[in-house]
């Protein structure tokens, strides 16, 4: 249940110049969480509790977005801070796992299979999370399908080993996602936008790759999506060059071959490397994550490194005195 740490933490980002605010994965069902402690939007008095947020966020000019998320085989596992491994048991409020096929995640229980009904439960989830999150106030939506979650398990062919409809081919393997885009958008308004975030590649040969999902973008484009956020791993265990904005490649070829506005994230830190990655072209936004953690205003900092004037950042009216030079504050307080 989002709650009082939920309002500030995502509320001082807000009043920290960030454009788009949005919340942790929230799972769109109880089995869908990655932790028990996880918040969701899975009844209607999760989302009574995300108004007041989204209410605060757009207050200071901000736009509340959600991430609505299903964990598949990566659920009922233990909180970060736990420094535990592997499942939670059913005896210590874990759960039985599901996933597009019987095949465990290195450490983790072995999930059931998702039946053909089961795959249908899934996009009334997600359908009904995104209808909630309309009423809670949020103006964007975005699917999680990266990181080894669900939708990432089923369009990965290193997770999905489905013979039906649903598995073998790349049109087969996304049917799920395309399914549960098709579906929210139906519930959705037209005049919010809808994201889709990605892994763009397992990074291990024969998996989820790059061209895949430039080609599955272009689907769910054609479906109503408005952006898709390209990240990366998450599926598999694999060797990751992991580096300074090691997935902006991605991004920029996602947006060349699939022609959508494209969000680049992942080790994105300083301000002139963001700025150079919309200006050279290879993504419209950059998202941040770990860098927005330990600092809820860096867009302001960003603000004063780029050379932006006060009226060009957004201040909260209580913040404006830290837009101004040491010299010029204290003139104006005399």
């Amino acid at each position: 249940m989002p709650d009082d740490w939920h309002l500030v933490h995502l509320g001082a980002r807000a009043t920290g110049g960030f454009g788009l605010v949005m919340t942790e994965a929230a799972a769109v069902s109880a089995e869908g969480r990655i932790t028990p402690e996880d918040a969701g939007i899975w009844n209607d008095a999760q989302a009574s509790a995300w108004e007041r947020i989204t209410r605060f966020i757009r207050a200071q000019g901000a736009v509340p977005a959600i991430q609505l998320a299903h964990a598949g085989r990566k659920a009922s596992t233990h909180s970060f801070w736990d420094q535990a491994s592997g499942s939670v048991s059913p005896e210590d409020g874990g759960w039985t796992t599901v996933a597009p096929s019987a095949v465990a995640f290195d450490g983790l229980a072995t999930p059931q299979r998702l039946t053909v009904e089961g795959i249908a439960q899934v996009v009334a989830d997600f359908t009904a999370a995104a209808a909630r999150a309309d009423r809670a106030g949020f103006d964007v939506v975005e699917l999680h399908a990266a990181h080894g979650y669900l939708l990432h398990e089923f369009l990965s062919p290193l997770s999905n080993h489905r013979q039906d409809s649903y598995g073998g081919s790349l049109h087969n393997r996304a049917r799920l996602l395309t399914e549960t885009v098709a579906a929210v958008r139906t519930v959705w308004p037209d005049h919010k936008p809808l994201f889709v975030r990605f892994s763009g590649t397992d990074w291990v040969h024969e998996g989820w790759s790059v061209a895949d999902t430039a080609q599955v973008a272009q689907w769910v484009a054609e479906l109503g999506v408005d952006l898709v956020d390209v990240s990366s791993g998450g599926n598999v265990n694999a060797s990751i060059p992991v580096g300074p904005g090691y997935q902006v490649p991605l991004a920029s070829e996602v947006r060349k071959v699939a022609g959508l506005p494209t969000a680049a994230v992942g080790m994105i830190t300083d301000p002139q490397q963001a700025a150079a990655i919309l200006a050279d072209g290879h993504a419209d936004a950059v998202l941040l994550a770990r860098a927005a953690l330990r600092e809820p205003a860096w867009p302001l900092r960003a603000a004063h490194e780029l050379g932006l004037s006060r009226d060009q950042a957004r201040y909260a009216p209580q913040y404006v005195r830290g837009a101004w030079p040491a010299a010029e504050s204290l003139a104006r307080s005399a």
